[in-house]
C-alpha cells in the first residue's frame, strides 16, 4: 500500500530524498513527558537515517501562545537532550520557523484552494471553528459537518458561474474556476470585503470591523471516498470521507489559518519527509492527505506513536502540570532517568 497517492511515476521510482523530520510544539503551556517521548522518537528516527531535524514553533493561537512559553519550550527541549539543526533559534534554509511569520504561505495555499473550487465559506458552528485552530486530540474530534453551507455556497455566491466542486482524485483538482472567483465579497451596507482582504488581516488587527460578517472556510471532502495510507507504526489505515470526517475548517473567521491547513503547508514547504506524532492525530492524517492532493503536493510518510497516559488512563495534556518537563526538572529528575522510564 502506498502512503500517499503519488508515491511513484511513469518514469520509474523516485530517488530517495534525504530524511527530514520535525518537532512541532505549540507554546500554549509547558511541554509534558508525553510530548518528550513522541519528540524523542522523532529525533531517534532522524538520527538513525542520518537526517535533519527541524524545530517549528506552532504559535498561531495568539490568545494562548505566550513568549515565556516559547522561551521555556526551547530551554526544556535542550535540557532533555534534543538537538535540532533548523529552527527559530538557529535559522535554516526553510524558514521562517515560527508559524506566526508564515502567513503568506497560508494565503498562497488558500488562493490555490479557492481557484480550484475546493473550499467554501461557512457561517456554521462557532464551536467547531474555535476547535479548528488546534490539533484535534482523542475524544475531541469535531462532529461530521452536515454540509449546510456547502449547498448554500452555490446558490448565494455572487458569480453567475457555478462554484466548482473539488475533485481530489486529481492532484490539481478542478481548475475550471473563473479567474475572478476570489474577488466576490460579503456586503455590509454599501461596503464589500474581498476574500483576499479578509484572509490577509487577522481580527486582532482589525478590531471589531465586520468581524461578524467574515465566514469560516471549509474544505469540501469527496463524500464516500476511502482515504487510505500506511502508517509506519500502526500499519494500514482507512477513513471514509463524509462518514469518519466531514468538510473541515481550513481558515477561521478571525483571519487565522486552522491547524489542518497550516501543518500541511509547512511540512511541504520545509521538505518534511516523515511526520512523527501522537496516535490521536491518525484521523487528521486522512484530512491532510486530501489537502496535499488538492494543493498538488506530495504527502510525507507518517509514524504515529502510542499515547502516554496518566494513572487513570487519560491522555497526558498540558493541564497535567505535575508531569511537565519543567516540574520534573525542578523535582530533581534527570533527562537520562526520564528517557529510561519512557521504555
Amino acid at each position: 500500500m502506498k502512503s500517499h497517492p503519488h508515491a511513484s511515476s511513469a518514469h520509474g521510482p523516485k530517488p530517495v530524498q534525504p530524511y527530514r523530520g520535525r518537532l512541532a510544539p505549540s507554546p500554549t503551556g509547558h511541554l509534558h513527558w508525553g510530548h518528550a517521548r513522541t519528540f524523542w522518537i522523532a529525533q531517534q528516527r532522524a538520527r538513525e537515517r542520518g537526517g535533519t531535524l527541524v524545530l517549528r514553533n506552532e504559535d498561531l493561537d495568539t490568545a494562548r501562545c505566550k513568549p515565556h512559553f516559547v522561551a521555556d519550550m526551547l530551554e526544556d527541549l535542550r535540557w532533555f537532550g534534543f538537538d535540532w539543526q533548523e529552527g527559530p533559534d538557529c535559522g535554516g534554509p526553510r524558514g521562517p520557523y515560527n508559524q506566526s511569520e508564515r502567513r503568506e504561505f497560508y494565503l498562497a495555499a488558500m488562493r490555490t484552494l479557492l481557484e480550484r473550487g475546493c473550499i467554501y465559506p461557512c457561517t456554521c458552528s462557532r464551536q467547531d471553528v474555535l476547535r479548528a485552530l488546534q490539533a484535534p486530540h482523542q475524544g475531541e474530534e469535531e462532529p461530521v459537518y452536515p454540509g449546510t453551507c456547502r449547498s448554500q455556497s452555490r446558490s448565494s455566491r455572487r458569480e453567475e458561474a457555478p462554484f466548482p466542486i473539488c475533485n481530489p482524485q486529481s492532484a490539481t483538482c478542478n481548475q475550471s474556476a473563473p479567474p475572478h472567483v476570489g474577488c466576490y465579497g460579503l456586503e455590509k451596507g454599501s461596503q464589500a470585503l474581498s476574500f483576499e482582504s479578509d484572509w490577509r488581516t487577522p481580527n486582532s488587527e482589525l478590531g471589531t470591523r465586520n468581524s461578524n460578517l467574515r465566514p469560516n472556510w471549509r474544505f469540501r471532502v469527496p463524500d464516500g471516498e476511502i482515504v487510505s495510507f500506511a502508517d509506519s507504526h500502526f500499519g494500514p489505515q482507512h477513513f471514509i470521507a463524509g462518514q469518519d470526517f466531514g468538510d473541515f475548517v481550513v481558515w477561521r473567521h478571525d483571519g487565522v489559518p486552522a491547524y489542518q491547513l497550516a501543518v500541511v503547508v509547512d511540512d511541504a514547504a520545509m521538505g518534511i519527509t516523515e511526520v512523527v506524532r501522537g496516535a490521536d492525530l491518525l484521523p487528521s492524517t486522512a484530512r491532510q492527505i486530501l489537502l496535499y492532493r488538492a494543493l498538488g503536493l506530495e504527502a510525507p510518510a507518517f509514524f504515529h506513536c502510542p499515547l502516554m497516559t496518566d494513572a487513570a488512563g487519560a491522555r497526558l495534556a498540558k493541564r497535567h502540570d505535575a508531569l511537565s518537563l519543567r516540574t520534573l526538572r525542578e523535582q530533581g529528575r534527570t533527562p537520562e532517568r526520564l528517557r529510561e522510564m519512557m521504555g
